[in-house]
């Protein structure tokens, strides 16, 4: 009788150099420990993303973890770049200014330069603390779409552009009319809604979405001037806003944004992060939706 075959080991060894996937960018790191996948299926590898504190250490699937190979440090190169992308043109100083995040390594130590490095970690940083009951609901948010494998109603009762109106409104009496900071509070707002539909495509669904995205995305192409819903701000809600929040980080690493102005955009986001957590019961959905088979089916194969 034949042995029994033996189960294959992981793809990765602990302490090796590799490239992991954080949302739809990919850093270098460190595999730090290694264990069995729930029921036994594949892998985790506990990671460390070079350049980032211990606190962002994290237990990942082995899907999100690549070879630290010539090719995949190029693709890596180009996630960073279609992220560059996304920031608005720099025509003035207002624009330069406003929403864009990260608190992570740049490519640029994927490439293997400490100088680049270096400055990447000289640039001025955010830290964002989102209110506990935001984070609870990000938790549920990515175990009903990707456990559960169901999606947000769409259009969304209470749209992006819709909860950022209600809270310009709320706001705005608290600010002194003409005042520089009745400024950074419009500026902050309008930033957000640039980056909500420049960011949502890109870096804010997850895989089961996209089918969704890809249906919602052809209505807007076929959209007439009177029609409601026309992009992702006024199609999407307060679910996918908060996962654009807790990217803020990342994206603000990545601008040329002086400490002065990071700052000011803490603030504004921590207060708008506190309403809006306030706020939850009348904002975010109570249900999501399960989709027919033929969605599923679509999905699996976006």
């Amino acid at each position: 009788m034949a042995p029994p075959k033996q189960a294959p080991g992981p793809p990765f060894q602990k302490d090796e150099r590799v490239l992991c996937f954080h949302m739809e960018m990919l850093y270098e790191a460190k595999i730090l420990d290694i264990r069995s996948g729930e029921n036994g299926e594949g892998w985790q590898f506990k990671i460390h993303y070079k350049g980032w504190k211990a606190s962002w250490d994290d237990w990942v699937p082995q899907d999100r973890v690549l070879k630290f190979t010539d090719e995949n440090k190029e693709l890596a190169r180009q996630l960073l770049q279609n992220t560059k992308s996304l920031q608005p043109g720099k025509s003035s100083s207002k624009q330069s200014k406003k929403v864009t995040g990260r608190g992570g390594s740049e490519l640029g130590s994927a490439r293997g330069s400490e100088e680049r490095e270096d400055a990447f970690h000289a640039r001025p940083s955010i830290k964002l603390n989102v209110p506990d009951n935001l984070k609870a609901l990000l938790v549920d948010d990515w175990e009903n779409v990707t456990k559960n494998q169901q999606v947000i109603p769409l259009p969304h009762p209470h749209p992006v552009d819709k909860v950022l109106d209600e809270y310009l409104a709320y706001e705005r009496p608290h600010r002194e009319p003409g005042s520089a900071s009745l400024d950074i509070l419009e500026e902050t707002l309008a930033g957000l809604r640039e980056y909500f539909d420049k960011c949502l495509g890109r870096i804010l669904l997850y895989r089961f979405e996209r089918q969704q995205y890809i249906e919602m995305y052809k209505q807007w192409q076929s959209a007439k001037p009177e029609d409601k819903h026309k992009s992702a701000v006024d199609t999407y809600g307060p679910e996918h806003l908060c996962r654009l929040l807790v990217t803020m980080p990342e994206l603000v690493a990545q601008t040329n944004m002086d400490q002065q102005s990071v700052n000011r955009l803490r603030e504004e986001l921590l207060k708008f992060s506190g309403w809006l957590s306030k706020h939850g019961t009348k904002y975010f959905v109570n249900e999501y939706e399960t989709p027919d088979a033929e969605y599923i089916e679509k999905a699996r194969g976006t």
